[in-house]
């Protein structure tokens, strides 16, 4: 009994070792990952990828070291242990926090990018936890790339291929009748428009609306909208 004591002594020591490994290194990398969403000013940034990649990694660690008790015990006796279930909770929980830090504003939604990062961030830990420091490593890497070698190809596509939703208004002169100027709003081919109000602002009457287009098409409809003889000014709201 004493040498097996000794023995058990033996092995947690060196799984101790093991698993600040684990934790460090999965602190590492969900804080590589958490620096460029700092960057980029987003909700969840560096602090929070950290947590979260810690936290999953302690999840980890737990479900695979904590439970060795109970595998030993387990061909003498009815104890069962379910290690998947932790992970599958993990999964569950940063699925909501992920949910929080989307919303929409007007009509973009926002935060998209960060939530899917954090889900990520936190299988990197998780996999950090289990052991698989490598493949957790090549995650990080792969992540690390779609989100900064591929920003300037998002861009560019957002320029030459995406459509943008922007709500302008439009200011009439004094004593104009809207119905022209909601007719000519309507008639430029490639954008999408949709009048939200319709407001007096100091005698003068104020179109909003909201357009749906390429980012050269909107800029064009703006322009011409601008040459209509009621129209004072457009604007971006």
């Amino acid at each position: 009994m004493e040498a097996a004591g000794a023995l058990g002594s033996e092995t947690t020591f060196a799984l101790d070792g093991d698993v600040v490994v684990r934790l460090l290194v999965a602190a590492l990398l969900g804080g590589l990952v958490g620096f460029e969403r700092e960057v980029s000013d987003q909700a969840a940034g560096l602090r929070t990828h950290i947590a979260v990649a810690l936290g999953a990694s302690l999840f980890g660690v737990i479900s695979t070291l904590g439970f060795l008790e109970f595998d030993q015990a387990r061909a003498s006796s009815t104890i069962q242990a379910d290690v998947t279930r932790v992970a599958s909770n993990v999964v569950v929980g940063i699925g909501f926090l992920g949910a929080g830090l989307i919303f929409r504003q007007g009509g973009a939604v926002r935060n998209l990018t960060t939530a899917a990062s954090l889900w990520t961030v936190a299988a990197i830990g998780l996999a950090c936890g289990v052991g698989d420091v490598t493949t957790a490593a090549v995650a990080s890497a792969v992540l690390l790339a779609s989100l900064v070698v591929l920003r300037p190809v998002r861009s560019l596509v957002r320029t030459r291929l995406g459509r943008r939703t922007v709500t302008v208004n439009v200011h009439l002169r004094p004593g104009a009748d809207p119905g022209p100027t909601v007719d000519a709003m309507a008639d430029t081919a490639g954008v999408d428009t949709a009048l939200l109000s319709l407001r007096k602002e100091g005698g003068r009457v104020v179109l909003t609306t909201e357009l749906e287009g390429r980012p050269g098409t909107v800029r064009q409809w703006m322009a011409q909208l601008s040459a209509v003889p009621d129209v004072m000014a457009v604007d971006e709201g």
